[in-house]
């Protein structure tokens, strides 16, 4: 049946195929997690909108082709517009893989190109300069992902630290977080956690700087768990009594300064706990 439709469309069936019929319905029935780093929406003056997803991305992964491509298809079905993925690369290798063109289709014929827009060491410059960081929030942040293995990776993030100083509250959150998730499995992302919860825009009266203070001069168990529930409600995180009960009935200082660090750019109580033992164990 299929053969003398294959020869008119011009892609080629092979003679000998077994044909089986599957379901046509596409709707997800069970849950399945699919998350891409950040989604911007972005609205020029002069012309119509888009999205941006971007993705940071340490090493080659084969299943990032249809993930890619499924972020893009649904993004563009969920809002009406058009969608570009923006991947972040720490080393040369991945960018020029990252690059694509991943495509869908049989032989020659293509029904779908994914080709992401590449950030990787070669096309992203060094910023050591805090007042260019501060100049340019998201090409300082993107210096510090991409150039994460350097050995300047220390200066770009004290630099892009101080420039996050003098930026609002919301910038100074997402791009926080956006460095937490992009900086990966690194010793640069040890350095950033140090630099925001240590020194963290000292003298500024930020609520990590005051929350962590607090804690490091109570120098109690009490002292930190109340730091932990204040820097939560603080930025806004809805914490659930039983959550609370065991922050608050903690005693232990080094679980405590992790659920710190964790609260930081924690979106949901729960992560403070993730791959913890439950209450009982504590």
């Amino acid at each position: 049946m299929l053969a003398p439709v294959f020869r008119i469309l011009g892609v080629r069936l092979p003679p000998k195929a077994s044909i089986e019929v599957l379901t046509p319905d596409t709707t997800e029935l069970r849950p399945l997690e699919r998350r891409v780093d950040s989604v911007l929406r972005v609205e020029p003056s002069d012309r119509d909108g888009f999205l941006l997803a971007i993705e940071a991305q340490g090493r080659r992964d084969p299943d990032k082709a249809s993930s890619w491509t499924y972020y893009l298809a649904y993004l563009h079905a969920k809002y009406g517009v058009p969608a570009l993925l923006l991947v972040v690369c720490q080393d040369r290798g991945t960018a020029r893989w990252a690059a694509g063109p991943f495509t869908i289709g049989v032989d020659h014929w293509t029904s779908l190109t994914t080709r992401p827009l590449v950030l990787g060491p070669d096309n992203v410059p060094v910023i050591t300069d805090p007042a260019e960081a501060s100049r340019n929030l998201a090409m300082a942040a993107f210096s510090a992902m991409t150039h994460g293995r350097d050995q300047q990776a220390p200066a770009i993030l004290e630099a892009l630290a101080e420039a996050l100083g003098s930026a609002d509250p919301d910038s100074l959150s997402y791009y926080a977080e956006l460095l937490e998730i992009g900086l990966g499995d690194t010793p640069a992302r040890k350095t950033w956690r140090n630099l925001m919860v240590g020194s963290f825009f000292p003298g500024r009266g930020t609520l990590v700087e005051e929350t962590y203070l607090k804690g490091k001069a109570d120098g109690e168990a009490e002292g930190k768990a109340e730091s932990v529930l204040r820097l939560l409600a603080g930025r806004g995180v809805p914490v659930p009594e039983v959550m609370a009960q065991r922050i608050s009935g903690c005693t232990d200082s080094d679980t405590l300064d992790r659920w710190f660090d964790r609260a930081i750019t924690a979106v949901h109580a729960e992560e403070l706990f993730a791959d913890e033992a439950p209450a009982s164990a504590e």
